[in-house]
């Protein structure tokens, strides 16, 4: 099949008590592991780039890479998507480039702005058959571009989700209940350790969730910034030289549970990241004669699928859907 829209992939998701992966992508390998592992779990999937991976990577490469891994996996739905677009012009790039989805996200701005320009762009990506989905609260860290201090973020405020959606007429949404970007989504301050001194961070505001899925009943919900950061990934990169000290995520199980309740989409981009560097860390550790590049990427590309299908099947709960 072609690409696909979100909009079909969203309400079985809300109906079936499931979320769709929307995986960050910058290169060949991180592509195949994707697919790879829909394809095998008969898994939907979103295929996400940001404006740093079209920077990185060219958007005329990373398309027909996407283009070539619908070809591959003719049986699941792909859908691409702009993560974290910043400016009209920006979308309106990729939706005329291919793009199927499109985010807008002008959360950092005041209500009515936010409002204005989200607008704009819905009534340009429904005119030419793609989808929007926007954002309303901020989320902490670092990704790519997008930068918030701790302290600077601010959760969603239910009370203003249903005027929002109403106005711009957005596709699905983007809410702010304590996920945050990037592989250190909590200072050491504001977690506490269990008894092996792992940090624990503080759990997700479902109660927040709650109240939005009370204004917004059937509506798609998405989680940015959920990565789990696994520990043993991070012991890893320790290991073979790295240094990633007190990196820590958001608990599998919390995102399962917000997978189960109207978050249609769940955003993993770190993990990724984490399990590629990790593997080729060790790779190039134990065969320091080694300057083949397929030779670390081919590992490299597994842990991709790997992990990919580990979050498919225990965060997700999207295997067996399409």
């Amino acid at each position: 099949m072609p690409l696909v829209t979100t909009t079909e992939m969203f309400k079985k998701a809300y109906d079936g008590g499931y979320a769709v992966g929307a995986f960050n992508v910058n290169n060949m390998e991180i592509v195949q592991g994707i697919t790879e592992a829909a394809g095998e779990l008969k898994s939907p999937v979103i295929l996400q780039v940001s404006k740093g991976a079209r920077a990185y990577a060219n958007h005329t490469y990373l398309v027909k890479m996407v283009e070539a891994a619908v070809a591959e996996n003719p049986e699941i739905p792909i859908a691409l998507h702009l993560d974290h677009g910043d400016s009209f012009e920006l979308c309106k790039s990729c939706i005329d480039g291919g793009f199927t989805s499109v985010m807008i996200d002008m959360s950092s701005k005041p209500f009515e702005e936010n409002i204005a320009i989200t607008k704009q762009v819905v009534e340009y990506a429904h005119d030419h058959g793609a989808v929007v989905e926007a954002e309303l609260g901020t989320l902490a860290g670092v990704e790519d571009e997008v930068v918030v201090e701790a302290g600077n973020e601010s959760y969603t405020k239910p009370e203003e989700v249903e005027e929002f959606v109403s106005r711009t007429g957005c596709d699905s949404l983007a809410i702010a209940i304590g996920t945050s970007h990037g592989a250190y989504k909590f200072t050491p301050e504001q977690c506490t350790r269990n008894e092996e001194g792992i940090l624990v961070p503080p759990p997700l505001r479902f109660d927040v969730l709650d109240e939005v899925v009370k204004k917004l009943p059937g509506f798609p919900i998405v989680l940015h910034g959920s990565s789990s950061v696994p520990q043993e990934f991070v012991k890893m990169v320790n290991q073979y030289g790295g240094n990633m000290p007190d990196a820590i995520g958001i608990p599998e199980e919390q995102l399962r549970k917000a997978a189960q309740s109207a978050v249609c989409k769940i955003n993993i981009d770190s993990d990724i990241r984490l399990a590629m560097t990790a593997v080729i860390r060790q790779y190039m550790t134990e065969h320091p004669d080694h300057f083949d590049p397929r030779q670390y990427l081919k590992p490299a590309r597994q842990a991709v699928k790997d992990m990919v299908s580990r979050k498919i099947v225990n965060v997700l709960g999207s295997d067996n859907k399409i």
